[in-house]
């Protein structure tokens, strides 16, 4: 199976879009800290992946579903750790990772 440049550019780009919010996501839950985050930025990111989703359905476009989702659930994740209160981020940090 031979796959062209461009194939290779998208994957490539999924690939890391995908990944890059779980650094992020994973340092909220080993510190619990989210202060110095954004609030507009991840509201506005969230949003933005919600809409791709979107627009990836209705096309029929499952890379852009696939990968856009998984953006949408980093992001939103994120999201709900910044606005949540300080007790709910403990369980919920606990929960993902209850050996920190």
């Amino acid at each position: 199976m031979q796959i062209d440049i461009a194939t290779a550019i998208g994957f490539a780009a999924a690939i890391f879009s995908t990944t890059s919010f779980a650094p992020q996501a994973w340092k909220i839950i080993k510190t619990r800290q989210t202060g110095d985050l954004s609030l507009p930025m991840y509201v506005i990111t969230v949003l933005g992946f919600a809409l791709w989703l979107g627009y990836g359905a209705l096309l029929g476009q499952w890379p852009l579903v696939l990968s856009n989702g998984i953006c949408f659930l980093l992001s939103g994740f994120i999201l709900v750790m910044k606005l949540a209160p300080r007790r709910v981020k403990e369980r919920i940090a606990d929960t993902v990772d209850p050996n920190s």
